[in-house]
């Protein structure tokens, strides 16, 4: 138990992004090779860790710590929507990526930011993008759900 306590004493919460470290701000924010002009906002910490273990996203975060739901009472303060748009403000960014799950309450989250951040003429050469839906590699048709069908259909590109 004592093992167990003195880990969660070394633990703090990133100032700029929410992420857990030993440090804040975390090692990610503190990276000096990390692409600051791309902001990538995600559900919750472990979306984060996916991504890095991912290996294929080099630039900034932000962890929301959910997502909006009225049936659960978490609205834009609990999730610290304006020190999202406080942070954009303040920064250089050139492209906010919306990295929220692709359910019903990740794209209300996803279109509320959205509205708020296209709201502040100063951010209107932001570029918004989300993460792509449909079929994942190795993927089968015939396994695949109605809406993830209709999902990959929307998101298709060109061959």
């Amino acid at each position: 138990m004592d093992i167990l306590t003195r880990a969660s004493e070394g633990i703090k919460t990133c100032v700029s992004c929410g992420n857990l470290d030993e440090c804040s701000p975390c090692a990610y924010c503190m990276d000096p090779k990390r692409d600051k002009e791309v902001l990538c906002v995600v559900e919750d910490i472990a979306d984060l860790w996916a991504l890095e273990g991912a290996g294929c996203y080099k630039g900034v975060y932000y962890v929301l710590g959910g997502t909006l739901s009225a049936l659960d009472g978490r609205g834009p303060e609990e999730l610290g929507i304006d020190k999202v748009l406080d942070r954009l403000l303040s920064s250089n960014f050139k492209e906010v990526i919306l990295a929220l799950n692709p359910t019903l309450e990740g794209q209300t989250t996803s279109h509320y930011l959205t509205d708020r951040i296209r709201s502040l003429p100063e951010l209107e050469k932001i570029k918004l993008s989300h993460l792509a839906c449909g079929i994942p590699l190795g993927g089968e048709l015939d396994y695949l759900d109605r809406g993830t069908l209709m999902a990959a259909l929307e998101e298709r590109k060109t061959f």
